[in-house]
């Protein structure tokens, strides 16, 4: 089965920034895998730096339109891995995810993780199938 890496725009474009190589979304068959990308400012495609709250948000909505781009949605999502810089966060996170699947939830694990390169401090990467 071959991966298509899709192309999300303004994400893609962000990512180019960076010189990330990777790509925001891939698609294989009626499998969709969401890369963990940080909280990219919607306006401006710099890292935002915002409350958790406002990152969970910025994060959420990032997935979101990443799955649309390959075809699916929320509804579609299988499992999710959060990562975290820390357990304090996991309450407010917890706050913001529950607005996003308000109904029978994907699998997910929550990590706690160093900081990154950027001053963030979460980030989730998904799987779908449509």
């Amino acid at each position: 089965m071959k991966r298509e890496a899709l192309r999300v725009e303004p994400i893609s474009t962000f990512l180019d920034r960076w010189k990330a190589p990777t790509s925001p979304v891939t698609r294989a068959g009626n499998m969709i895998f969401v890369a963990g990308l940080p909280p990219f400012d919607p306006d401006t495609g710099e890292i935002a730096s915002a409350p958790i709250e406002r990152q969970s948000e910025i994060i959420m909505e990032q997935m979101k339109l990443c799955l649309e781009t390959a075809g699916a949605s929320l509804d579609n999502v299988m499992k999710c891995n959060v990562y975290c810089t820390s357990t304090r966060h996991f309450a407010a996170f917890n706050a913001v995810y529950a607005r996003y699947f308000p109904n029978d939830p994907p699998a997910r694990i929550f990590v706690c993780t160093p900081e990154w390169f950027a001053p963030f401090d979460v980030e989730i990467d998904c799987i779908a199938m449509m």
